[in-house]
């Protein structure tokens, strides 16, 4: 009796595609020329500004130096300024998520005469350029002494987030099973607690997205702060850094290490809050 013995063949390596690999090395020069900003922006803090002066922007430097950020820090008062924008952002945020996620949780759980015309006005106030309202908020702003102040900052974002953030969270909480609410309601529980301890609790990926698209919103904002704030003293980092430019000659170094630090908080609360950014987006895009 004799067996014949099969040879199992070892599946080939596929070949690597010619239109796989000219994609990926696309995408490698696009992300380069998209981050070369940043790579000169880092450069350039390292340099001097005789260096800058003599040679130009576009040349490699001669002379590297750490000192731009400390003199950033202190001489620049961006440790002030960024201690302003986070007065103006952590009480703007928390507002604006407090109200919007109030309002969300009415238009997505209860029906009502206007529910519809309600959220739609939310809708069309997002697509509102915010730029023909400055006179406005300008002269609202002054005429009941908010002017100058922290306040006057603070209000303005928390009102013209909310539409943005509303039309997120409503989305989300209308995926919520209706069934929880309806127990809770039977063992007697109020429509407030019903609100703070489980719909809140259901809504922390969709808060924690629309969190961090606003503190970045917000923390950046630039217009705001330059047409609602006069005094150096209470500027935010944004409006702050331009105050460092000077008539005749410009430190750009230090300016640019301290934008550089400047953008540090809102990297540092996005790769904090990362997971649940693209999650918190996509839930609910079905319903």
């Amino acid at each position: 009796m004799t067996t014949q013995s099969t040879i199992i063949e070892e599946p080939k390596a596929k070949p690597f595609p010619m239109t796989r690999m000219l994609l990926y090395v696309f995408l490698i020069g696009f992300t380069l020329i998209y981050m070369s900003p940043f790579f000169g922006a880092i450069i350039t803090s390292l340099r001097t500004q005789d260096d800058i002066t003599i040679n130009g922007f576009w040349s490699i430097p001669t002379v590297v130096t750490y000192e731009n950020y400390p003199r950033a820090w202190i001489q620049g008062r961006v440790n002030r300024y960024l201690l302003n924008s986070f007065i103006i952002t952590i009480p703007a945020l928390i507002g604006t998520i407090f109200l919007s996620s109030l309002s969300a949780f009415a238009l997505a759980r209860y029906k009502f005469p206007g529910n519809q015309l309600i959220y739609f006005t939310y809708v069309a106030g997002t697509m509102l350029p915010f730029q023909i309202l400055i006179l406005p908020v300008f002269l609202l702003s002054n005429s009941v002494g908010l002017y100058n102040t922290y306040w006057s900052l603070i209000i303005t974002h928390v009102a013209f987030q909310m539409g943005f953030c509303t039309f997120v969270l409503r989305n989300f909480m209308k995926t919520l099973p209706g069934e929880i609410m309806d127990a809770a309601r039977i063992d007697g529980a109020s429509e407030w607690g019903i609100y703070w301890k489980i719909v809140m609790p259901l809504t922390v990926p969709g808060i924690a997205a629309v969190a961090t698209l606003e503190f970045t919103w917000i923390f950046n904002d630039y217009l705001w702060a330059l047409m609602l704030i006069q005094d150096d003293s209470i500027k935010p980092v944004t409006a702050g850094l331009s105050t460092l430019q000077g008539q005749f000659i410009t430190n750009w170094p230090m300016i640019v290490a301290g934008a550089l630090l400047a953008a540090l908080p809102t990297l540092v609360v996005f790769f904090a809050l990362q997971r649940y950014f693209i999650g918190g987006l996509t839930l609910g895009s079905g319903k």
